[in-house]
């Protein structure tokens, strides 16, 4: 039987707390595994069952019925992909790790109750004297020094009076990922590496700087134990194992953001090996052996023990100004008429709506995707051809600021099936680069694997 407590913290030199990472006794591979990933992305959730082989045992899918930035619907997602699962899968799960998109916010009471029906979303920009607050505290280049970074969601929550109460019987920040561990475990106060990145945890020590420590509102509200992804935090709470129907015994594990679990998923280990998840958006993760962090251009580290520093930021750029112009099956078609043989010499801004994060940084910058030609197959080359260009031009910013340089691309998401925009993808990288799909391309199934793994003790 395995203990119910949560794993003892270990004490950071600065003062404030990380944890260790254990394997929990009793809980070692079997013939009859299954380990669950649970990928919470931009409009809708996914779960992925594997078994002790990694290989794929079952899938299930739902979109959000109350809006991607309700709480209460990522709540009922929850519910809908549990129940979706076979008996087999549910008696025999070990683990449950998920992911969420970085830097989506709630605040919390002590007991869990949700304080914000609507999320803080990881594309909200935050108040300037929100922004002006983290300024205040936080070092120059810091990755937190942005207003969608999650520490100024946490200035902002702190800015609302009525938010906070008079923080009467206490206020928690949760990211998503964290949420949906907690209506699991029921443990409060816990996160990740990864989640915690944006909010200012410092990685590379392992523990919350002493610059945020020193500011006692802000960590107040944090979560105090911040785990390496994967990790076991608890075992699920018994009321929620019943309500499912799931193993008692099951490990619920640290999480980590959606586009790290796509990069896990996509099958590399090597420096100068990459993903692009081509999504709603485009997330780059490159592995670099060396960690590199600059505000100025959105470009961020995190890291997963090894320990293995991944590179790279997250462009508004991406499948969701597809998804404004195209249906699916227009895209289909329209990519079967483009010839890349041709370049169109059009010079767009693909984005959906004004702001740039990644791999310029201007929140001013606006959309422009004119002159449209009267052919759709050349404008969807023009947008590929743009999308592209950015891409390639994230890569070269990476290693200009220190990364080691790209020497493979996985792509994860949507993009990764047109191999016409593949194609182009290779000619804006200027050649030398393979771009090739990924092995598996759901961040479900990656936050399946890292469940696995922590749970394994590596």
């Amino acid at each position: 039987m395995v203990s119910r407590q949560r794993l003892g913290p270990a004490r950071c030199a600065s003062g404030a707390r990380g944890l260790r990472t254990h394997a929990i006794p009793g809980m070692g591979p079997g013939s009859s595994g299954r380990y669950l990933g649970i990928d919470f992305g931009t409009s809708g959730a996914r779960v992925t069952v594997i078994d002790d082989a990694a290989n794929v045992v079952e899938e299930h899918k739902t979109t959000y019925d109350g809006g991607k930035a309700s709480p209460a619907a990522w709540n009922r997602s929850l519910e809908t992909l549990i129940g979706s699962m076979s008996a087999e899968s549910k008696a025999n799960v070990r683990s449950i790790a998920i992911d969420g998109t970085s830097g989506t916010a709630i605040l919390v009471r002590a007991d869990g109750t949700v304080l914000t029906p609507l999320a803080k979303m990881y594309n909200e920009p935050q108040s300037q004297s929100a922004l002006d607050a983290v300024k205040e505290i936080a070092p120059a280049q810091h990755t937190t020094l942005s207003a969608n970074s999650t520490l100024a969601k946490a200035f902002a929550f702190l800015q609302d009076a009525e938010l906070m109460g008079g923080n009467q019987g206490g206020r928690h920040l949760m990211h998503q990922a964290d949420y949906i561990g907690y209506l699991l475990h029921k443990q409060m106060d816990h996160s990740d590496w990864n989640n915690a990145l944006k909010l200012g945890f410092d990685p590379a020590a392992e523990c919350w700087p002493a610059w945020l420590v020193a500011r006692e509102d802000v960590y107040r509200i944090v979560p105090k134990q911040v785990h390496a992804p994967g990790s076991p935090v608890a075992v699920i709470d018994p009321s929620v194992a019943d309500a499912f129907d799931i193993n008692r015994e099951c490990v619920v594990c640290a999480g980590t953001t959606d586009s790290i679990a796509a990069f896990l998923a996509a099958g590399v280990d090597a420096p100068g090996q990459a993903v692009t998840s081509l999504g709603s958006t485009m997330a780059i993760k490159l592995i670099s052996e060396r960690e590199v962090n600059s505000s100025e251009y959105g470009v961020y580290s995190h890291k997963l023990p090894g320990p293995v520093w991944l590179v790279g930021g997250a462009s508004n750029t991406g499948g969701a100004v597809l998804r404004q112009l195209f249906a699916d099956d227009e895209l289909v078609a329209l990519t079967a008429r483009m010839d890349i043989d041709k370049p169109t010499g059009t010079a767009y801004v693909v984005l959906p709506a004004v702001g740039e994060l990644f791999p310029v940084r201007d929140p001013d910058l606006a959309p422009m995707l004119e002159p449209r030609p009267e052919d759709d197959a050349v404008f969807l080359q023009g947008i590929f051809e743009a999308m592209s260009k950015t891409e390639a031009t994230a890569y070269a910013l990476l290693e200009r600021l220190g990364a080691t340089a790209v020497t493979e691309i996985k792509t994860a998401g949507g993009g990764a099936r047109n191999d016409k925009w593949t194609s182009l993808r290779e000619r804006a990288l200027g050649g030398g680069v393979a771009v090739s799909a990924a092995a598996y391309g759901e961040a479900s199934y990656g936050a399946a694997l890292l469940g696995k793994r922590g749970l394994e003790g590596r």
